[in-house]
Parts: C-alpha cells; structure tokens; sequence
C-alpha cells in the first residue's frame, strides 16, 4: 500500500463529505479547514483534518510525509467542454479578425471549423494522437485532472471515428478521467449544404452504429444554432444517439436565442454550452432545472461578445458550471486558471463560486462526481498545491502569474509523460 501524509496545509479547499450539485446561494458556500492535512493511500484521498487532530492519523515512513509549510491545496480543475483533439492551430484566421473580417469571410478563405476538418483528413492517427498527447500533458501540468474531449472536426465517417478512436487511446493513455463526446453536428460539410438531411443521415444511420459498436463515445452533442442545426435537427440527432446509449449536450445559445437551452432541459441533457446569448424563456427552463449550465468565458472573450450573464443565472438557481471550450479556432487556450480570473473579473462571480463551478459542478457535468471535483474521501488524490498565497481569492485576482507549484494526480506529482 502506497501511503502519504501531507501535513502543514495552510487552506485545504472544497471539502466535502457528500456530494451536491451546486445552485444559488450553496455555489458560493466553499467549506474550507485551516492548518490541515491529508492523508492519501494508493492514490486515493482516505482522510483529512486539522493539524490539532494528526495523532488520529497513523504514522508513516519518512520519506512518505510531506510538510508542505503553509501552502494551500484546492482539488483539480474539472474542464468539462474542450475539442482537445485537433490536428493544427489557425492564427492566421486570429489575424483576418484582427483586420475586421468576419465570419463569412474568414470561411471564404478555406477558415473556420472547415479548416480544421481538412486538417484531421490529413493527418495520421498516431499524429493526431501525439499533438493531443502532448497538449493533455500542458492541461495537467495547468491543474486540469478531469477531461472532457469532443469529436466534430472529422465530419465525415472517417473523420469522426477517427477522431473518436485517438480520444478513446487518450483515455486508456493518461492518468486523470476523460469522457468523449461525439459532435458529429459541428457544422455540415460543404457538399453537404444544399442537401443537409442527408448528412444527418449518414450521422445516424451510419457514424452512430459504428461508434456504438466500438464503443467509442460517452455523450453526443449538437451544435445548435442559426445557420448550423436547427432545434428540430437537433432533436431528432439527440434522440437516434439516445437510442445508442448516449447522452447528450448541447451547444446552446452562443450566437443566438436559438431554442436550444430549452431544448436541452426537455431532453434531460447533461449540460447545455455556452450561453452568451440568453432569452427569458432560456433562463426559465434552468431555473431548479439538472441540466448544467456549462458558461465558456474565453470563447466569448476571444470572438469580442459580451460574457455569459452567470449572475443571473446564479441568481435564478441554475446550476452553473465553467470549462475552457479550448479550440484552435475560438478558443485556443485550456488554461482553466484563467477561466477562473475571467469568470470573476467579467462576469462577476465571486472566487468561491467560480471555484465550485470549476471543481465540483464541473464534475457533474462529466458526470465524474463521485471521482472528482472535491476533496473527499474515495475521490481520488488529484489536487493542487499552490505556491503561497494569502487567501483564495487571491487566484483569480492575479490574473497574470502562475500560482500552480505541484500538481497531484492519483496522489503522485505530475511530472510529464
């Protein structure tokens, strides 16, 4: 049995003896022991306490005992909507927008999802593997130890299962949960425009009894929207992946009042996604609803819209969740810290509630809660061990430094791969 014993801890964050999907007034209830310690065996967290209480805990070899003097530990990020997997970057689309051009244009230039698409047919599955590899790796060493990765750049047969077979290698590859989501419906292919039933087809009656059968995805998502799936595609593709097993999510509300939030709580969704753009009726179905609202700041930050309204979500007892959406196009950066610092700064949350919303809820979002997301016991020993700070909300207040001295995954420290 691999024992260790972290003692001196200045704060221990989040920690919780049962779980509960935060909303209201509770998102903003962070508990908290001072001058702790936590004890961990084979990569499980099995106790904690204050300082006061360490003659409970059994003694532990030496080098097995770590005095971390004051620092504060906070469990991992859980980032529950990323595209990860994805062939190549697209700065230079970064810079036609910085010229003025828009969408319409930056697509007439070979841009936008389509570029990415062209980009994972040309490359192999074990490159494709090592990019994601390889940035999974920076994600961790970012406090990120819970992972959600969508297709949605193949948009083909082929594409798409090829990128849900290098997610499924990534799960059985890294050391921290990840969950794949099959977002065939990113957007339709060109040949596909004038005749875009048929691509639905070919979704259903062809990329979902493939996927089902090599069990390649956990969820299946839609992207629901003006010019993209409309509320009535969406449904029917959410309803032919329920038949396969899958639940769903949804990309709801970024560009438009689209339909698709409330569509999401009909259907029973696990979350619904982005939310700039929110109607009455929109924030009516959350109110008390177990869809999440998954709110992505950096996306909204990137393209220059205005930011999620999560004070009025909060306020209306929505169940709100935070994760990066990091994507070569509108989001190219998994840097979960600064989530938290632009969910506070911007969109008002306090650090206690963006914290929640990062960890906890997050988790439930992935439906990874009985894993992650908190520090309690049974959950496994991924944390991290911040360089000294004064107080919690000193995280998302200095935006611009890197306040991440360790990460822990499965009670070991990160190193690499």
């Amino acid at each position: 049995m691999s024992t260790k014993l972290i003692i001196n801890i200045q704060q221990l964050v989040n920690v919780r003896s049962a779980n509960e999907l935060l909303r209201g007034k509770a998102l903003a209830e962070l508990p908290v022991i001072e001058n702790a310690y936590l004890l961990i065996e084979d990569g499980l967290i099995v106790d904690y306490g204050r300082m006061d209480e360490i003659d409970l805990v059994p003694e532990v070899e030496h080098q097995n005992l770590i005095d971390v003097k004051g620092q504060t530990i906070i469990p991992c990020w859980c980032d529950s909507h990323t595209h990860t997997v994805f062939a190549g970057s697209r700065e230079n689309e970064f810079v036609y927008k910085i010229q003025g051009m828009g969408y319409a244009e930056i697509a007439a230039k070979g841009g936008g999802i389509l570029s990415s698409a062209k980009q994972i047919a040309a490359i192999s599955e074990d490159d494709l593997y090592a990019v994601s590899l390889k940035r999974i790796e920076q994600l961790i060493q970012w406090g990120t130890g819970a992972l959600e990765i969508k297709s949605g750049y193949g948009l083909s047969v082929e594409g798409e299962l090829k990128m849900l077979r290098v997610i499924k290698r990534l799960k059985a590859t890294v050391p921290i949960p990840v969950k794949a989501t099959f977002l065939g419906a990113h957007t339709f292919p060109p040949e596909y425009k004038s005749n875009p039933e048929e691509y639905i087809r070919i979704i259903i009656e062809e990329m979902l009894p493939a996927i089902a059968q090599a069990r390649l995805a956990d969820y299946i998502d839609v992207f629901c929207e003006e010019g993209f799936y409309t509320v009535e595609q969406t449904e029917k593709i959410i309803e032919a992946g329920a038949k396969w097993g899958l639940k769903s999510k949804i990309h709801a509300n970024q560009l438009h009042a689209s339909g698709g939030v409330e569509l999401g709580v009909k259907m029973n969704a696990v979350s619904v996604d982005h939310l700039e753009t929110m109607s009455e009726p929109a924030f009516k179905a959350l109110e008390n609803a177990t869809t999440i609202a998954t709110l992505l700041p950096t996306a909204a930050f990137y393209l220059r819209m205005p930011l999620q309204p999560a004070r009025e979500l909060i306020s209306r007892n929505a169940a709100v969740a935070l994760a990066t959406d990091f994507n070569p196009g509108s989001s190219p950066s998994g840097n979960m810290n600064f989530v938290l610092s632009l969910s506070c700064i911007q969109m008002k949350m306090l650090p206690e509630e963006a914290i929640n919303a990062a960890t906890l809820n997050a988790a439930y979002a992935m439906e990874l809660q009985e894993e992650a997301g908190s520090i309690s016991k049974g959950k496994r020993a991924n944390f991290i061990l911040t360089k000294p700070i004064p107080s919690i909300a000193y995280l998302p207040y200095a935006f611009g430094d890197n306040h991440i001295d360790k990460v822990f995954i499965n009670g070991e420290v990160f190193t690499g791969f």
